[in-house]
């Protein structure tokens, strides 16, 4: 299973709001609802997750074995 969990806590660290990467990033509320129930999201948008956040992939999903 795919965690986000790591990317919830990057943005607690960064101190970024839901509401700034919805209206001044363009993260579509549907992808950061997505996001919080762990389902799948495009790799275009795990990209523009690390641009925004400015780090890697395993800072915003962690691969936890079942």
């Amino acid at each position: 299973m795919i965690s986000y969990s790591p990317f919830w806590q990057q943005l607690q660290e960064l101190h970024i709001s839901q509401y700034s990467l919805i209206h001044h990033h363009n993260i579509s509320p549907s992808q950061l609802n997505r996001l919080k129930q762990n389902q799948p999201v495009s790799t275009e948008t795990i990209s523009l997750l690390c641009s925004i956040l400015k780090c890697e992939v395993s800072d915003v999903m962690q691969f936890i074995a079942p």
